[in-house]
């Protein structure tokens, strides 16, 4: 199987001990990046899956 590397888009495959990267390099550059805050993971509010609590008071 052969994938491409999420850094660099060079091909990868599978027995590349850096999977999924093509390098040590690449692999530390994503690192770095998440280190310095470029990438987040955002989490959605669902209002489907919100769940009133019986004791909650919505008297102010």
């Amino acid at each position: 199987m052969i994938s491409k590397c999420p850094t660099c888009n060079n091909q990868v495959k599978s027995d590349n001990k850096h999977l999924p990267f093509c390098s040590e390099r690449c692999r530390l550059i994503d690192l770095g990046d998440w280190l310095a805050g470029n990438y987040s993971v955002v989490e959605q509010d669902h209002p489907e899956t919100w769940i009133e609590s019986e004791n909650s008071d919505t008297r102010h």
